[in-house]
């Protein structure tokens, strides 16, 4: 996949490492500390600010600061061609319904993380926070995919993006909103033919959208992309994963789809590249 082809979004907040950064710069709340430390100590500033750059540390007093990996390291570099590729996607889209597009931020962190929607680990995968309209991505999500989960490569980790800027388009449409009213109400969204499926179906319908356009705008696939998204889209379906997991499968539990399902949502929507095609709600078969 030759993802490079891509904008780079400047909407990717690294905190892997501990200290929130801003992918591809230090962000204004940085400068200011280093403007800060400059004032108190009388080094000079616009040194102190080529030293972090360079070396990633910053000294001050015989103190240092350890930085997390590099900023715009290869996975940084990626994940921003990515979302930035989603920013122009769904912006075209919007723009043709007469909208504009509000585009998310995306953390990426290392162990845990604190968002709207609570504390993370890395066990829970990647997610989307509605109450902040964030996404959420441990990378070492995409190493258990290669080493575990049967699935992995390039546009198998752009999907996996797309996928949660998916349920972000669905907050902006109000769908997101009213799975979660059912179940403020008591009512059970999990099961095979749940709302629940339904909601995660339609991001896998979406990232195939999202995936249409973006070859039409960049012809940026090779041999082998497609099936590695849809490696993907089974390994992580709830009948493998609770195979996987030595039990049997159990309809009333699912919460995603089946690798069946999965893929074929996936499939309609990188072969129509039309978001009214992902209706899964009023789908008579999933």
């Amino acid at each position: 996949m030759k993802w490079n082809r891509a904008r780079r979004s400047s909407n990717v907040i690294d905190r892997r490492g501990g200290a929130a950064r801003k992918a591809g710069g230090l962000g204004i709340v940085g400068i200011l500390v280093v403007l800060a430390i400059g004032y108190f100590t009388g080094q000079n500033p616009l040194q102190l600010l080529g030293q972090l750059n360079q070396s990633g540390a910053l000294s001050s007093g015989g103190a240092q600061t350890q930085s997390g990996p590099p900023q715009n390291d290869q996975t940084s570099i990626f994940i921003q061609s990515i979302l930035g590729e989603t920013e122009d996607v769904w912006s075209g889209i919007f723009r043709a319904s007469g909208s504009e597009y509000p585009a998310p931020k995306l953390v990426l962190f290392s162990g845990s993380v604190t968002s709207a929607c609570g504390r993370a680990g890395a066990a829970s995968g990647p997610f989307y926070c509605p109450g902040d309209r964030q996404l959420y991505i441990d990378t070492s999500f995409f190493q258990e995919m290669r080493a575990r989960l049967g699935g992995g490569g390039d546009f198998a980790e752009a999907y996996v993006i797309a996928h949660e800027v998916g349920h972000h388009i669905q907050t902006l449409t109000g769908v997101s909103a009213k799975v979660n009213d059912i179940r403020r109400r008591g009512g059970n969204v999990e099961g095979a033919d749940g709302p629940l499926v339904r909601l995660e179906l339609q991001a896998d319908c979406y990232a195939g959208v999202w995936g249409h356009v973006a070859q039409r705008r960049h012809s940026w696939l090779e041999p082998g992309d497609i099936e590695e998204a849809l490696n993907t889209a089974t390994a992580i379906g709830d009948d493998h994963l609770q195979r996987q997991a030595g039990r049997s499968v159990m309809p009333d539990s699912f919460s995603h789809g089946t690798s069946q399902q999965r893929v074929r949502w996936f499939k309609r929507g990188f072969e129509s590249g039309d978001p009214q095609q992902c209706d899964t709600f009023s789908a008579q078969r999933l």
